[in-house]
């Protein structure tokens, strides 16, 4: 399976941000990705007032035209709106035979932040299948909860696609490559983590919200990093080797042998 992970820096423009998702999906497309994952907050980025649409809304829409157009499986971070007036934490995952969403399940309430002021938490896990593979999908803070990767393991995934916007700060890099090399290790899937591009790359401010470092990478299910970029806004195309995931679940079989 041959995916690209699409780093990119976000505004706080939906329309300008879905004119990234048409360029960086063809340009995927052209180098023979079938799956194409964007960042958590794609839509628009933190530290705004984040706007919310209906999953039929003119976003999604746009998307889902975009996916059809090229052939491929789009899977990109949005907003919907949730009943008790905060927004969801929404992957958008469509195109290529699939139309599915998952929204975050664990808010990033830590460091100083607190998603859950506007955002909805998810209940439910989510997977999809690609070309008869299948996709375990997650969220940013999700990847410090190794009992949801290891859920989306027991669901039958095999790869599992992560978007995320993950905050700057001391140790933070660190944290990010430990926590997906981690969760690959606990699920024995391959984890490619897709992150928003360090938005001081393209002259903008960091600021306090949680708006990407870079990084995005695709570990492996014994722990290593097999692509990663730097901190600019730049695509990742790699095929991955899904006999891998058998032969980690052979040699150190953890979802079988695991006791709570």
């Amino acid at each position: 399976m041959r995916i690209a992970l699409a780093q990119i820096v976000s505004t706080p423009s939906p329309a300008e941000n879905l004119e990234l998702v048409a360029a960086e999906t063809a340009r995927a497309a052209e180098a023979g990705a079938r799956v194409v994952v964007f960042p958590e907050a794609t839509m628009c980025c933190f530290g705004v007032r984040l706007p919310a649409e209906p999953l039929d809304g003119a976003w999604a829409t746009g998307v889902r035209k975009v996916a059809a157009e090229h052939g491929v499986t789009v899977v990109a971070g949005m907003f919907t709106p949730d009943p008790d007036g905060r927004v969801r934490n929404t992957l958008l995952a469509t195109g290529g035979g699939v139309e599915a969403h998952y929204d975050k399940i664990h808010l990033f309430d830590a460091f100083g932040f607190a998603e859950s002021d506007t955002v909805a938490p998810g209940a439910a896990p989510v997977t999809i299948e690609v070309d008869g593979v299948t996709v375990g999908l997650a969220t940013c803070y999700d990847v410090r909860f190794p009992g949801l990767f290891q859920k989306l393991g027991d669901l039958g995934a095999q790869v599992v696609l992560m978007p995320a916007s993950w905050g700057a700060g001391p140790g933070k890099r660190a944290q990010w490559d430990l926590l997906v090399r981690a969760r690959a290790l606990d699920s024995t899937c391959l984890v490619a983590a897709c992150d928003q591009a360090d938005p001081t790359t393209v002259g903008r401010a960091a600021g306090k919200a949680p708006t990407g470092i870079g990084a995005s990478l695709v570990a492996s299910p014994f722990g290593e990093i097999v692509a990663q970029l730097d901190a600019q806004p730049d695509l990742l195309v790699q095929d991955l080797d899904l006999a891998v995931v058998e032969q980690a679940r052979a040699a150190i079989p953890v979802l079988a042998n695991r006791r709570f």
